[in-house]
């Protein structure tokens, strides 16, 4: 059975900047910008989030089945998703156009100036959920509008169980439209920032938004994650990662595991801890699709984060 991923496929460019953009940009002429940057480091990456969570979904022997739209430059992409054995069945090419891209320039203070070129993601409703074989589970990930809604309303209507997960796509939707998503939704997964956002346009509470899903999840970056469910609040800690080297998809690492432990029937602590571990193994390498992990490696890692969970409630408990 496959858990379909219904969100972007995106290149990421990536260009260091070696200073300080303050350095660079006059604030008595900030309403007359005009700089350029010399970036001599540059790196391209696969990304989106349909692409980030399907890869990492792969990587614990799940099925994935990725939904999304993309350009005609998409060969490389491609290639990339066969060699992951990962499915290009539903990933439709979209005529004269560019597949999405994020084009991020850095400085030394980790500072970001990103561009974003949607290009063929607009087109993301060209696909239908109907489409998709023997789907028991389902996200819908940020994409274009009209697809966002569309494969919602779909996957409601075949009575098959979604994630709903509005990320960066939050400014598009008014409270009235992320109420009839969350209406829909069996899940709703926002990270800290965005849980305020959507209180702030649908005036309701954490508690209250948690009653109108099966479970309402509230990532926390360093400070690990919640998950209001089953009338009561999950804490689940953050898992402590080798070294931190790139935050990029972490969010979507988590929600792969959590996904691949709904699809398996588990509690929630259990989803969360897989989760945690995901993005704690992220985090070590650069790019939303860069490390490896054999499912052995994961399993070790996940075993020996709640070993040391154990420890620290009994000695706290002491």
């Amino acid at each position: 059975m496959n858990t379909l991923i219904c969100g972007s496929l995106a290149f990421d460019t990536i260009m260091v900047f070696q200073d300080q953009f303050k350095n660079h940009i006059l604030p008595d002429k900030i309403h007359a910008l005009s700089v350029a940057f010399y970036v001599p480091e540059m790196r391209r990456e696969f990304g989106g989030t349909a692409g980030n969570i399907a890869y990492n979904m792969q990587l614990l022997e799940g099925n994935p089945l990725i939904m999304a739209t993309v350009g005609e430059d998409f060969s490389t992409y491609e290639q990339w998703l066969n060699q992951n054995k990962l499915r290009t069945t539903h990933i439709k090419s979209i005529p004269a156009s560019f597949t999405a891209q994020a084009f991020i320039t850095t400085d030394t203070d980790d500072n970001q100036i990103t561009a974003f070129h949607p290009g063929a993601m607009v087109e993301s409703h060209q696909n239908s959920v109907n489409d998709a074989h023997d789907v028991t589970l389902a996200i819908i990930a940020p994409d274009g509008r009209g697809g966002m809604f569309q494969h919602a309303r779909e996957c409601f209507e075949a009575g098959i169980p979604f994630l709903f997960d509005p990320g960066q796509g939050l400014p598009m939707f008014n409270g009235e439209e992320l109420l009839e998503f969350i209406e829909m939704a069996d899940y709703l997964a926002v990270n800290d920032y965005e849980s305020q956002i959507i209180q702030d346009k649908t005036g309701l509470t954490l508690d209250q938004l948690a009653l109108k899903v099966k479970a309402l999840i509230v990532t926390l970056g360093g400070a690990g994650s919640q998950i209001y469910a089953d009338g009561q609040r999950f804490d689940i800690p953050c898992v402590k990662a080798m070294k931190i080297v790139d935050p990029t998809g972490c969010g979507d690492a988590y929600r792969a595991g959590l996904l691949y432990g709904i699809a398996k029937g588990w509690d929630w602590p259990t989803c969360g801890r897989l989760a945690s571990t995901m993005g704690a193994i992220k985090i070590e390498s650069r790019g939303g699709q860069n490390h490896k992990p054999s499912r052995a490696d994961i399993e070790a890692i996940y075993t020996q984060a709640l070993i040391n969970e154990t420890a620290l409630t009994e000695n706290l408990d002491k």
